[in-house]
């Protein structure tokens, strides 16, 4: 019995760490080896390419019209998703980049009311621009998207993967032009560097999935000094 138990565990500690192979080099990774040093990285690594954040129902934002201090001010986004500013009454601001929202400001207030407006929006905080993050995460929820954010950035602001996370099977749900898709991701793999950390954008939501072999390894190893007693006892 003690021997069955013996190999039983070792079976499964086997399997939670086979299938792991060396990095090797290929079109989406550059491999150095023999304690080569990194070489350092440019300054265009150094920025993420530029993803416009879209306003969204209560974000709060900040209006300054230039010269003319009584339109400037800071405003929340109501939940249908416009403002009303003194003037021009209301405007929808759902769905607008603040370029595209400091351009509406000014057509309305052009020629009307105020020669030439120059008007700059700035997104203050935002709560519609989040990414829900669900599954085998230690702290599960919703949270800001940035314009550098990532499946492992994601994962990281969720406090990293749970005990019982199984890293190959990682989705990112999204609705692209009106149809929702699916893809499937590797953490272990993109760790690694196999292939690219994708992109997360506002809406999505991340779930991890539940390995049952770490929750089978959990439970074996916690009841294997109880199978193991009354052999104990036995021998002595």
């Amino acid at each position: 019995m003690r021997n069955l138990c013996a190999v039983l565990l070792l079976a499964v500690a086997l399997s939670a760490c086979a299938g792991r192979e060396p990095l090797r080099s290929s079109s989406q990774l550059t491999v150095i080896e023999n304690e080569a040093t990194l070489p350092p990285p440019d300054r265009n690594d150094l920025t993420a390419g530029d993803r416009p954040s879209l306003i969204g129902p209560l974000d709060t934002i900040q209006v300054d019209v230039f010269n003319v201090p009584e339109l400037s001010r800071e405003m929340q986004v109501d939940a249908s998703g416009r403002i009303s500013m003194p003037l021009i009454g209301t405007i929808d601001a759902r769905g607008k980049t603040a370029g595209e929202l400091a351009e509406a400001v000014e057509s309305a207030l052009r020629g009307r009311y105020v020669r030439n407006p120059d008007v700059t929006v700035n997104i203050k905080s935002s709560v519609s621009q989040v990414v829900a993050i669900d599954g085998q995460v230690i702290e599960p929820g919703l949270y800001p998207v940035t314009n550098q954010m990532t499946l492992l950035r994601a994962i990281a602001s969720a406090k990293g993967l749970a005990e019982f996370a199984k890293q190959d099977d990682v989705v990112i749900l999204r609705t692209v032009n009106g149809r929702k898709m699916a893809g499937l991701y590797n953490i272990d793999a993109i760790r690694r560097g196999v292939y690219d950390d994708p992109a997360i954008f506002a809406n999505d939501v991340v779930v991890v999935g539940d390995s049952p072999q770490r929750r089978l390894f959990r439970d074996f190893v916690s009841l294997a000094p109880l199978l193991a007693a009354p052999l104990i006892a036995i021998v002595q």
